[in-house]
């Protein structure tokens, strides 16, 4: 994903290094639940899938929205074809390639033609991991018609809509309403961010005395049970599985826990973006559509081969071990990628999919775009 400074003119490192935090939570989660639920019993990684559960996704999206202001006032046509159809190629290439591989399980229970409806069904129901390359589009669409709209009336009504325990049986639905709030927050508020990482490396100290009261806050709002009485009230299990039942699901906290961890991923990556051996995050972040793309098979792999074979046995190692894998497999198919210059539509949208040609410049991008 392509990120810029404020100005448009060159990358930001510590929006690179959060989103490197991002996919990696996101991957941890894929794998450390994919491990418990075919092992059927949990490890220590279950934990720290549960601890990040109230911001694993809320940053992702501010983050995706911090640089919309920059082309928000674009003409349609190149707005559509940086927002839209850039998005609608990869989700329909990587929902080809995942079902290559899971077609022939659903055959087996469902028939040839339930593993064509099921792909068929994924253009309206978006498709495992797949669902954040489907709602993105959505989310700039959306936003692009709002935008005349006082910033905090959209604001106030996503905030509500979050609140709402809201489950339609759509995941499009679902994570909309469920995920809209920071989305815009990301895009309306962006130099409120931006001052606050500036602010940050400013005042490290405080930051990190912040960090420490805010781990607990979030820790024990998680793990703490909700009363009964709430139930009604606790956000549904979303694409974004892993609920614990607990204090942070409930109406309100919800939004401000996904706020808080927001402000904590974006202040940790302005710190970690100062140091040159975390220079590997930002790398990761600059290419976290690689990752998150690409992840599903080397976890899969992984995952099928540690637990048939027994190597490990234990399985918040095993789940460990598979989310390496997930963050590790990608960058090792896309380096070959660059070296063969084979495959580059994998991960590069070619010129037939788009309805502009992109800016020349005086050297190709060695970033897939966004």
């Amino acid at each position: 994903m392509v990120s810029m400074d404020i100005t448009g003119r060159q990358r930001v490192d510590w929006v690179d290094a959060a989103k490197g935090m991002c996919i990696i939570m996101v991957v941890m989660m894929h794998s450390t639940l994919g491990v418990e639920i075919a092992a059927g019993r949990e490890g220590f990684m279950h934990q720290l899938v549960a601890f990040a559960r109230p911001f694993r996704m809320p940053d992702f999206f501010l983050i995706s929205g911090l640089f919309l202001g920059l082309v928000i006032d674009r003409p349609w046509r190149r707005y559509i074809d940086l927002k839209v159809i850039h998005f609608a190629y990869f989700y329909i290439l990587w929902l080809t390639i995942q079902f290559a591989f899971k077609a022939p399980g659903i055959a087996a229970e469902a028939g040839w033609g339930g593993a064509l409806q099921a792909y068929l069904i994924a253009y309206i129901q978006p498709f495992g991991t797949l669902w954040f390359i489907y709602l993105l589009p959505v989310f700039f669409l959306f936003t692009r018609l709002v935008k005349a709209l006082p910033v905090w009336l959209v604001f106030a009504w996503a905030a509500v809509m979050e609140a709402l325990p809201l489950h339609f049986g759509s995941v499009l639905l679902d994570e909309f309403f469920n995920r809209y709030v920071y989305f815009f927050a990301g895009y309306a508020f962006a130099t409120h961010v931006f001052a606050f990482a500036a602010w940050v490396r400013r005042r490290p100290g405080v930051f990190l005395a912040f960090c420490s009261v805010w781990a607990v806050v979030n820790g024990l709002l998680v793990f703490m049970p909700a009363p009964q009485a709430a139930s009604a009230w606790l956000q549904p299990a979303l694409a974004n599985s892993g609920a614990t039942g607990g204090y942070s699901e409930l109406p309100i906290i919800s939004l401000l826990l996904g706020i808080a961890g927001a402000m904590f991923i974006v202040g940790a990556a302005a710190l970690l973006s100062l140091l040159r051996p975390m220079q590997w995050l930002t790398w990761l972040g600059e290419h976290s559509i690689v990752v998150y793309l690409a992840f599903f098979l080397p976890m899969a792999v992984t995952r099928v081969i540690l637990l048939k074979t027994q190597v490990v046995t234990d399985i918040g190692l095993i789940a460990l071990l598979v989310t390496l894998a997930g963050v590790c497999g990608p960058a090792v198919l896309y380096g070959l990628v660059k070296w063969s210059g084979y495959g580059r539509f994998l991960f590069e949208r070619p010129g037939w999919a788009r309805i502009e040609k992109p800016v020349a410049k005086s050297k190709p991008a060695d970033v897939p775009a966004e």
